[in-house]
């Protein structure tokens, strides 16, 4: 992990910060901006994790300091048989709670589980409308693609954008989160360039169809939450998919 480029970000933030090396991270925390409250970003696992819950991640940020000596602790007992007759917690009962499934614990989910969630829905939603936006795209030359006729692919640079679309979609299937830059570059990309493309040429219906795309597939790289993450992803998606009918139309 001390080798990794680490994305964080807070418990309240709607985008990611990072990447950085754990020296930089040292740095935020001795600077105040990245406490145990902190979420990181776990390659392993593929979720979003508080630091205070990695006792290697927050070892490496709060590393502690060797004392010398002994000091003999006493050891009291906590779950055992109680004076007023209740019974000790059992190992079943523990992890019912931490699932949520006994009556204190049923309906409280841990927030950052939810956010984790999104997150993942979010990258599998940007991964469709990027699919979608390569269909929109390759499908008006297809015919020459096929023929392998470079000419008149080169007439055609929207097939080269629609390439590009066709990697990141493949990538973001993958879990490539690290793409999450490059993708909202892309999506204002082509807002504006596509935009202003069809604007110019009085093709209305394919500008608002790229202008609904582009905006769903930015917002889904930045909501974390389920509500505004799904209207991002029905604007992304509603708006390729009507941008590909078009096409092959």
């Amino acid at each position: 992990m001390a080798n990794q480029e680490i994305y964080v970000r807070g418990a309240s933030d709607t985008e990611a910060r990072g990447p950085f090396t754990m020296e930089q991270l040292v740095s935020l925390v001795e600077a105040g901006q990245v406490s145990t409250e902190t979420y990181f970003y776990d390659a392993v696992t593929e979720q979003w994790l508080l630091i205070s819950s990695s006792p290697e991640m927050k070892g490496l940020l709060w590393p502690e300091k060797k004392k010398m000596g002994f000091k003999q602790k006493e050891f009291k007992v906590v779950n055992e048989d109680k004076a007023n007759g209740d019974a000790p917690i059992t190992v079943q009962q523990f992890l019912a709670a931490a699932e949520g499934k006994t009556e204190d614990t049923k309906g409280k989910q841990d927030k950052s589980v939810m956010m984790m969630s999104a997150s993942i829905w979010g990258t599998r939603s940007a991964a469709v409308i990027s699919l979608l936006s390569a269909a929109a795209l390759i499908l008006p030359g297809i015919d020459d693609i096929i023929a392998m006729d470079l000419p008149k692919i080169l007439e055609r640079p929207l097939v080269f954008l629609g390439a590009v679309d066709v990697v990141i979609g493949l990538l973001l299937l993958l879990g490539v989160i690290s793409l999450y830059p490059f993708i909202r570059f892309r999506a204002v990309f082509g807002l504006g360039f596509m935009g202003f493309l069809f604007m110019t040429q009085g093709q209305v219906t394919p500008m608002i169809a790229v202008a609904a795309g582009s905006v769903g597939l930015y917002f889904c790289t930045i909501f974390l939450s389920y509500i505004p993450l799904a209207v991002a992803a029905l604007v992304g998606i509603g708006g390729m998919l009507m941008l590909a009918t078009l096409s092959y139309s």
